[in-house]
């Protein structure tokens, strides 16, 4: 029986790329589709990954020289729907997985114009999306790159997507309630709403990754080739926390921890992003489910982390000291967290952990590359508050309206 099509919707990102090589990997036909605007972003903003990475000509062209497999390219914007709807009917796949929107809170909390950007992005794309698949391929199965910000931290256990309520001698069976904490979780919110409208009322298939943090550099198909490498983000706008506090360590900076570092999140390698999508491909939700994962495999905290990579550099002769610092963003700094995530191990996941990956994965690629390291993109600039930087908040009085500006990133 022949693999699935499957077109990998912002293949060209962090999770995209991985993934599209994942499956090219293990036979399935292939699609990218892309507009290439986080590289654009990327020279907005003057930031660039810590891992050099090529051109997405030059890189597919390495996977077949490499792998012998080829992955079709369509280069364009979902927004525009026309293009859209033509590289679905040239491609017909099986399965659409839909990365390509904007991931960065902080880029989202910039000011106005990048939170418009944002959810015009990511809102309008994913309702093209799902017209798309409706009036050209109803029987495809749309798996939708969520994530565990949607539900924000709230005082009880978070569910897989939906939640048992029982309201004045009544019982009933809703979507988790969300409570997204920035402009790009709030899209997301959206997404998954107009996802769960489309299967109830035209009976689509479709299945929401609630994915949490991921981190890792490499998987099978990227650790031997560097034109194959994956991109490893460390500044104050797309890089995690996770990530900074490696580079940090590789330079010799205080690991900065946003205030009092209570923060949890969950957490996922890369190699099980890329399983958990085939898992997903290759177990389709039903006509007329919205069926919501939460992928991730393991919680810490930010000052959990920075004591993990404090031991795990330690053990490479690096001397790393941890810092707070203020928070830029308006958040509880200690709150209960714990969130379900059994649906996708009961379908097989085999689980990575960080303490294994620490070293290989992320601390030695963060110790290769240390020259690229630009030092000014590691404060944090983009302020919750509206402000410009963290550095002159007091500048201002608070009185005053606040001009809607970039972050200075480059100084």
């Amino acid at each position: 029986m022949s693999k699935k099509r499957v077109l990998v919707i912002g293949g060209d990102g962090y999770c995209g790329w991985a993934t599209a090589l994942h499956l090219s990997a293990r036979g399935y036909e292939t699609a990218i589709l892309d507009n290439l605007i986080r590289r654009h972003w990327d020279n907005q903003l003057q930031i660039e990954t810590l891992t050099p990475i090529a051109s997405i000509q030059k890189r597919l062209e390495r996977w077949k020289e490499t792998s012998g497999k080829s992955i079709e390219l369509y280069l364009g914007d979902i927004n525009d729907y026309p293009f859209l709807s033509e590289a679905l009917l040239d491609f017909k796949p099986d399965a659409v997985v839909h990365f390509g929107e904007q991931r960065s809170a902080p880029f989202s909390m910039i000011n106005r114009e990048r939170a418009v950007e944002t959810q015009v992005n990511n809102v309008v794309g994913n309702l093209n999306l799902i017209y798309a698949i409706r009036d050209l391929m109803p029987d495809c199965h749309l798996i939708k790159l969520g994530t565990m910000g949607e539900y924000g931290t709230p005082n009880i256990d978070i569910e897989e997507g939906y939640l048992e309520v029982e309201h004045n001698g009544r019982k009933d069976r809703m979507l988790y309630p969300k409570q997204p904490g920035s402009m790009y979780h709030l899209s997301k919110v959206h997404d998954s709403n107009n996802i769960y409208f489309a299967t109830r009322i035209w009976k689509l298939r479709a299945t929401d990754l609630n994915q949490g943090v991921v981190y890792g550099v490499i998987t099978d198909e990227t650790a031997d080739d560097e034109l194959l490498i994956n991109r490893l983000d460390y500044d104050g706008v797309f890089g995690t926390a996770l990530n900074r506090f490696c580079i940090q360590a590789a330079v010799g900076h205080p690991l900065t921890v946003y205030g009092s570092g209570g923060q949890t999140r969950g957490f996922l390698d890369i190699r099980d992003t890329v399983r958990c999508i085939e898992i997903a491909v290759n177990n389709p939700a039903d006509r007329g489910e919205f069926r919501v994962f939460n992928q991730f495999t393991e919680q810490f905290s930010v000052g959990q982390l920075a004591k993990m990579v404090q031991q795990a550099g330690a053990k490479m002769g690096l001397n790393v000291e941890i810092q707070n610092v203020p928070n830029p963003r308006i958040e509880k700094e200690e709150h209960y967290y714990n969130a379900k995530n059994t649906a996708l191990i009961d379908l097989g996941l085999e689980p990575h952990y960080l303490s294994d990956s620490l070293l290989d994965s992320l601390l030695n690629f963060a110790v290769r590359y240390k020259e690229r390291v630009d030092m000014n993109l590691i404060p944090p600039h983009v302020l919750w508050s509206g402000k410009k930087s963290v550095e002159n908040q007091s500048d201002t009085s608070p009185t005053e309206p606040q001009k809607s500006q970039e972050p200075a990133l480059v100084k």
